[in-house]
């Protein structure tokens, strides 16, 4: 039986990668793909998957408003596995009706995307996920000090962490850092003992 899976972790830490080897194990099998993200991300283009490692793939780039039931149900019904990268970006409501093509059509449905934002705040998209998913896995990374990271602390073009700002940036190496929790804090700490308020 299929199943929606939420496979999260921090900035870094190989999601998109994976989801791209999923799909060409999916394909190898000789099963149809449909791989998507929110058009929201257009860091690579705005029909491009593509990992840090030089992996990528053409995607489908979904708007916020667009009903995922209803567009698989009238183009793509038939497609065996959907792959949906940086799916923090879909809307509450886009999570519920992939649920719905697992249940409806029997379509295993695998969501790679973060957890949280750069201030530790679940993202609507990923919430919704940890509600309904049937699996729920972690894609572990490490931070500078050898911990696990769990925070996608962001930069400013000085170098300083921020703790404020609007909760969507784009961005990667040049504006993210994957962090454990205390190592964000003390740079908090470090910066306001500096009198840096970001």
């Amino acid at each position: 039986m299929a199943k929606l899976y939420f496979k999260y972790g921090v900035m870094g830490c190989s999601k998109t990668a994976q989801a791209l080897i999923t799909k060409f194990n999916y394909e190898e099998r000789n099963m149809s793909v449909l791989l998507m993200k929110p058009a929201l991300d257009t860091r690579d283009g705005a029909a491009v998957v593509r990992s840090r490692i030089g992996l990528e793939s053409e995607a489908l780039a979904v708007p916020a408003d667009c009903d995922l039931f209803a567009l698989y149900s009238e183009k793509y019904r038939g497609i065996q596995v959907i792959i949906v990268d940086e799916c923090q970006f879909l809307t509450p409501e886009q999570v519920d009706q992939l649920s719905r093509i697992v249940i409806d059509y029997d379509v295993p449905v695998l969501c790679f995307g973060l957890r949280t934002d750069f201030l530790t705040h679940l993202f609507p998209g990923s919430r919704r996920l940890l509600e309904i998913a049937e699996s729920i896995t972690e894609i572990k990374s490490i931070c500078a000090c050898g911990a696990k990271a769990t925070v996608n602390a962001r930069f400013d073009e000085k170098g300083h962490i921020l703790f404020s700002g609007e909760q969507v940036v784009l961005g990667g190496n040049d504006r993210y850092l994957a962090m454990c929790r205390g190592c964000w804090l003390k740079r908090k700490k470090e910066q306001e003992e500096n009198g840096i308020f970001t």
